[in-house]
C-alpha cells in the first residue's frame, strides 16, 4: 500500500504477447498491490504468457473492444478493495515505471484522477515517434474537447490513467460504450461528477510492435469523439438526456 491506499493496475490485453511480460515486468511492485490483465478473446499467446507471470487474469471469450476490457478490469478492482486503479496499455507504449508518479496526486488528495499526457510537450511526441496523422487531429481534438467540457487538460486521448475509488463508485461507466471512445465518455462523466483531475507528462513510445488503431480506426474514433462532445452538449442544455451522464456531482 501507498499512504495506506491499496493500488491495483489494471491491464486491458488483445494479442500483445510480444509486450505483456515487458510492460507487467515494468511495474513497480513496491508501489502496487495488486496487478490484473482482461484477456480480450486473444488469438495469440497473451493469456498463456500472462499466466506464468503470477498475476491476475480475466479472460474475455469473445472480443468485447477496449472499453469492455476497462468495465471488466474495474468492476474486478473494486471487488478486490482497491483505493486507486491505474490502467496502463499491454503493448509497452506508456511506460510502466511511473506509476507512482501517476498516483501522488491521489495520494496526496489534490486529484480524484491523473492523466498522462503524452502532449505536455508536444515535441517530444513526434521524437518519441507519434505519427503526423496521429498527432495533428490529437491536438485538434484535444481543442476542442476541452472548450466543450473544460477540464484545461493537454491532452484528452490518453491510455494512461489513474482513478480514486470514489471516482469508480460515482461515475456510471459500465453504460459507457465498449469500444475506444469509452475514455472520452469517462472525461465527460468526470466534469459532470465535477472531479478534480490531475495530469503529469509522459514519454511517448510508438513502435512497430504498438497495438494502436490503425488510420480507418481512428477516423472512426475522432468522430465518435465528436458526437460524445455533441452528445454532452444537449444533455448539458436538457434538449436530450443521455443515462451515463445522469450523476450526483460531489460537492
Amino acid at each position: 500500500m501507498v499512504k495506506g491506499k491499496k493500488v491495483v493496475v489494471i491491464l486491458p490485453a488483445y494479442n500483445v504477447e510480444k509486450t505483456i511480460k515487458m510492460t507487467i515486468d515494468a511495474i513497480p511492485r513496491d508501489s502496487v498491490d495488486e496487478i490484473m490483465v482482461v484477456d480480450d478473446g486473444s488469438r495469440d499467446r497473451t493469456r498463456e504468457i500472462t499466466r506464468s507471470l503470477g498475476v491476475k487474469l480475466f479472460v474475455h471469450e469473445k472480443n468485447r473492444g477496449y472499453g469492455g476490457s476497462q468495465k471488466t478490469a474495474y468492476i474486478e478492482a473494486l471487488k478486490a478493495g482497491a483505493d486507486i486503479v491505474v490502467m496502463v496499455h499491454s503493448d509497452f507504449q506508456y511506460d510502466p515505471t511511473l506509476v507512482p508518479q501517476i498516483i501522488q496526486p491521489i495520494v496526496e488528495g489534490k486529484a480524484d484522477a491523473c492523466f498522462g499526457s503524452r502532449m505536455a510537450i508536444k515535441r517530444n511526441a513526434l521524437k518519441g515517434g507519434m505519427p503526423l496523422w496521429r498527432f495533428i487531429p490529437n491536438i485538434i481534438l484535444t481543442f476542442i474537447e476541452d472548450a466543450v467540457v473544460g477540464l484545461g487538460l493537454s491532452e484528452y486521448h490518453t491510455g494512461y490513467r489513474a482513478f480514486s475509488r470514489s471516482v469508480l463508485t460515482t461515475i456510471p461507466f459500465v453504460k459507457n460504450s465498449d469500444n475506444y471512445v469509452f475514455d472520452t465518455e469517462i472525461i465527460v462523466e468526470l466534469r459532470i461528477g465535477r472531479f478534480r483531475v490531475a495530469e503529469i507528462p509522459i514519454p511517448t513510445h510508438y513502435s512497430e510492435i504498438s497495438s494502436s488503431p490503425n488510420f480507418r480506426k481512428s477516423v472512426e474514433y475522432g468522430l465518435m469523439t465528436l458526437a460524445v462532445m455533441l452528445k454532452y452538449i444537449l444533455h448539458q442544455t436538457h434538449l436530450k438526456r443521455c443515462s451515463a451522464f445522469v450523476m450526483n456531482p460531489r460537492s
